[in-house]
């Protein structure tokens, strides 16, 4: 992995774990177009990566991120409409191959969460923050909107509590997030908390949790048309025939580990030594 970034780390365990980690402590992991960037290329760097089976976000220092910088947005009001536009362009791209991340991901959430931070929280497939985190969509203070990160934590919490708490701008706990379904558990210990979902990545195909991604995604409209009903036969159909389809259905009649698993488990075993 390239660490030559100014404001995070990267790199990829042995058991195939990718971190990406907020490394701009003494702004409390605010970011500006320079993290924006770096984010982007390690993101994009670890989808590509065989090494990586799956991707943690999460930061140094006590806080998750603080959301915009203060000179960034120095910045932004002295652009013109062109500049704001290209701007607003990469923060987009950052939620969107987060999102669209070909493999799990994890969010662990220590401190505050505000602004554009709740878009990459609510970007993760998991989300686990401490009791003492606290989050809050503040733009409207601002006189602006959440607006790039608005399809992403509409869709975790739903068009009405969206509603209140980008229009209140009102600062909610950790219990508040779990249930507006922001986040998926609370836990004092973070890493502790997410090592049983890594186990459980690793014991999966990592075939099949790419295509589930891609499955979920198609459906987020909740229509059920024929034309989802042919989609879905069609994807169980392909995925049957390829050879980690056919690898997970042979080993579970024939009562072994699939090939995915043990390999993993050599893997970790070989750079241990």
């Amino acid at each position: 992995m390239n660490n030559h970034y100014q404001y995070i780390q990267c790199q990829i365990n042995p058991n195939g774990v990718g971190e990406l980690i907020l490394n701009r402590v003494d702004k409390h992991n605010a970011f500006d177009e320079v993290m924006i960037f770096e984010m982007i290329t390690a993101i994009e760097t670890m989808a590509k990566s065989s090494a990586c089976k799956m991707l943690i976000l999460r930061a140094n220092g006590k806080h998750f991120s603080a959301g915009a910088d203060l000179n960034w947005m120095r910045k932004q009001a002295k652009m013109d409409f062109a500049q704001n536009l290209a701007d607003a362009h990469e923060l987009a791209k950052l939620m969107q191959v987060l999102d669209t991340f070909p493999k799990p991901t994890i969010a662990l959430v220590n401190g505050a969460a505000f602004g554009g931070a709740l878009g990459l929280i609510c970007c993760c497939d998991i989300a686990i923050a401490n009791p003492k985190a606290s989050f809050c969509l503040s733009e409207v203070k601002l006189g602006l909107i959440p607006a790039v990160i608005s399809p992403y934590v509409v869709r975790a919490m739903g068009n009405r509590q969206a509603r209140r708490y980008m229009l209140t701008a009102e600062k909610f706990s950790a219990d508040v997030a779990l249930q507006q379904q922001v986040i998926h558990q609370i836990a004092d210990d973070l890493e502790a908390a997410a090592q049983p979902f890594i186990d459980a990545f690793i014991a999966n195909s990592p075939q099949a949790l790419s295509w589930v991604k891609t499955l979920v995604s198609h459906l987020e409209s909740g229509v059920i048309d024929e034309q989802t009903l042919a989609y879905t036969s069609e994807q169980i159909a392909q995925i049957r025939v390829t050879s980690e389809g056919q690898e997970g259905l042979n080993a579970f009649f024939e009562k072994r580990s699939p090939a995915w698993h043990n390999a993993t488990v050599a893997q970790g075993a070989k750079n241990d030594n």
